[in-house]
Parts: C-alpha cells; structure tokens; sequence
C-alpha cells in the first residue's frame, strides 16, 4: 500500500454550530480574551473556570455555567480564582485549569499555571463548591504547564500528566506520588516526533477519560512554520492500571484549526482543548477549547467512535 495515498479521514469531531459559545464581548466586565477552561459536571450543570486574560495581560479564572453544557451560560460577575500576590509563584497570572473529581477525598482537584519570575509552574487547588478554594501550591519546579490528575488513585497512587521544559525539549511527562506532594518515578509518557506534525511540543489537553479499552488521552500538537506556530489535536490510549504504558497513539491529527475564529485572534492557528465531559444518555463526547487564544469553544462527538478510532491506530510501541 502507498503510505501517501489515503482514503480522505472521517471527520469525527464536528463543531458546535454556536462557536464561539464564550467570547470577551459577552463577558460582564472588560477583558481581552477568554479562554482554555477548564470543566467539570456540577450540581447538574457544565460548570467552566474560564481563563480571562485582562488588560494588562494576566490571567484569572472566572466561572461560568450552563444547563445543557452548549447554550445560555451564564457568567459570574467576579473572578473565582486570582492570583495571590503573596505568593511568588502567583506574579503574573494563573491559567489554564483543569479540573477532576477525585471520589478518595470527595472534592474537585484543579492544576493550573501560575506565572512566577522563573517561569510557568504546575499549581493546585482543592475545592468542594468552586467558590472556595484551598492553593496547595506548586507540584514541581518550573518551567511546567498542562497538568492534570487521573480522576482516581491507581495502585494507591496520585498519577500526574504534566509538560516540563527539560534540555529545550517538550515531551509528556507521567509522575506518581503517594499525597499530592511528593512526586517521583517520572518518565517521559508521550514524545514530541520529529518531523510531525507533533514535532516541536506536545501537551496534554482535557483529564484523562477513563474507558473499558483504557485512558483515553486527549492532547495538543505544535509545529513551527513560516507564519507561526500550529497548534492540532492528537488523541492516544493508555493502560488502565499501568497509564505509563501506551497502547496505542495516532499517526495523524483528529482535529485542527480551520474556522476563521481558530485562525484569526491573538495567536492565530491555535485549537487548544483543556475541558472535556461526557454525556452518559447520548455517549456524546464534549471537547472544550481555546480558540486562536481569544475564545472558547466547542466540539463534540460519539465517545465510542473516537475509542475505536484510537485503538485502530498503531501500536505505540513506547512501554
């Protein structure tokens, strides 16, 4: 078989006909852009933590909510989470949530950004009511983003995705810790590919989607080109109970920016996901995401189509 011949790809993922459902015109105060949410079912409803990039170019997190996870969102008119200018890792903004049940300690993990003078760290905070929240501080030093917890212990064990900067190099990264403060046993999970579309750095999108074939890995690509970065979505396939091996990883990208709100904003050709629910009458699989780092977003699809197109792709051969 010709491997540059192929059968055109099945568009699995289809926009939401409403995109952007957030955008900084419908915010109640002024800001730049609003974007990278993290999600969470809540009280019966999509409930968001919105990054809000304000005027001066820092960041907050801003809640918002809606019955059906599509439409009316309705928008608090304050932030729910700023940075703490008591801590230093906190200087210049907190970003890019995202968010977990963990059932073991009955309240909401979040891991965001926070910007300190060294760089980008992997933060937490705890929360029953995403009204009060409870900084556990830093995971691991920086430079580190696009963290998330596995929604539950596996092997007596909190499991960590997350995306350090190490020898310029920007793989996955997978680490283990016993209390959500001491983390150790960390292996490089998912590499960046030379030559790929995937090529300079990869990070994780959404938290992990636990499935009876395995996690269901969600995660961005980045390749430089001569007008900018391009920023794509990949999906892979973990062990269940081992989440260090992968099972299997796809060759090509399932999602990418083509819609002029992906192409045009402040980082232009930018798809980045970070939130994901699942619709357990429908099966629908609900991916949210910043758009050219200006607005949020929203795809979906068949939860059971996107499993089987993930584990039709190629053994990963990385254990």
């Amino acid at each position: 078989m010709n491997p540059y011949i192929h059968q055109k790809p099945a568009n699995h993922f289809k926009r939401y006909d409403g995109n952007p459902i957030l955008s900084p015109d419908r915010w109640p105060y002024a800001c730049n852009s609003t974007f990278n949410p993290g999600v969470i079912e809540h009280n019966g409803e999509t409930l968001m933590l919105v990054r809000v990039e304000d005027m001066r170019g820092f960041s907050h997190l801003t809640r918002a909510r809606s019955k059906d996870g599509k439409t009316n969102w309705v928008v608090d008119d304050e932030p729910a989470l700023v940075p703490d200018p008591g801590l230093d890792e906190e200087q210049f903004g907190v970003e890019d949530p995202r968010i977990v049940w963990l059932e073991e300690r009955q309240e909401y993990a979040v891991t965001y950004v926070s910007f300190s003078q060294d760089g980008p760290v992997v933060s937490l905070a705890m929360t029953k009511d995403f009204q009060n929240f409870r900084r556990c501080g830093p995971l691991l030093p920086p430079e580190d983003k696009d963290a998330s917890l596995f929604p539950r212990l596996i092997n007596g064990h909190y499991v960590l995705i997350h995306r350090p900067i190490i020898r310029g190099e920007a793989h996955i990264w997978i680490s283990f810790s016993p209390d959500l403060t001491f983390w150790g046993k960390h292996k490089i999970l998912i590499p960046a590919r030379q030559g790929w579309w995937d090529c300079h750095r990869v990070g994780l999108g959404p938290p992990p989607v636990e499935t009876p074939e395995g996690w269901l890995i969600i995660y961005h690509g980045v390749r430089y080109t001569a007008s900018g970065s391009l920023y794509r979505v990949g999906i892979a396939m973990l062990d269940l109970e081992e989440p260090w091996k992968i099972l299997r990883r796809c060759d090509e990208w399932v999602f990418g920016p083509h819609r002029p709100y992906e192409r045009v904003g402040d980082v232009p050709g930018v798809t980045f996901p970070t939130g994901v629910t699942v619709d357990k009458q429908t099966n629908e699989l609900r991916v949210y995401y910043g758009a050219a780092d200006t607005t949020t977003c929203l795809a979906t699809a068949d939860l059971d189509d996107i499993v089987e197109l993930a584990m039709n792709c190629p053994d990963s051969g990385y254990v």
